[in-house]
């Protein structure tokens, strides 16, 4: 059995639970273990590969993610990639139309105008014929 030898990993598997918004219940039926269970394993400094795995699989992370988390990182990551952030900005996203889009709503325009006025034909139709069978009576 290898042990993960990272320092304290049950305090990173910790912080990325209540990061992700769970609480120690609900990792415990994912795991299939007790709340208290959840506690210890929060308080190991050290785990097997298998239970790390486990943990992660649950979290929705890698085990190598857990065993390199640092909250620095993760503040540093939110602080430069937040909307409005010109740090890490990223590559800028251009909106450059192939087509007019006044043209594309002269088009809907036109469709919308058959359509009603296939609409009010099926209408006419159905009246007509209403007429007819009231004119039978």
């Amino acid at each position: 059995m290898s042990t993960t030898a990272t320092p304290h990993i049950g305090r990173k598997i910790s912080r990325i639970r209540e990061l992700r918004g769970m609480k120690q219940e609900a990792l415990a039926i994912e795991l299939g273990i007790s709340q208290q269970s959840v506690s210890h394993l929060e308080q190991s400094e050290t785990m097997e590969a298998e239970k790390l795995e486990q943990v992660a699989k649950v979290l929705g992370v890698t085990p190598e993610a857990i065993k390199n988390y640092s909250d620095e990182a993760v503040f540093n990551n939110i602080q430069n990639n937040y909307e409005g952030s010109t740090i890490n900005a990223g590559p800028s996203v251009n909106h450059n139309c192939t087509f007019n889009p006044l043209d594309k709503l002269l088009e809907a325009t036109q469709e919308n105008k058959k359509l009603y006025e296939r609409l009010l034909a099926a209408e006419q139709e159905k009246i007509t014929y209403l007429e007819k069978l009231l004119a039978q009576k």
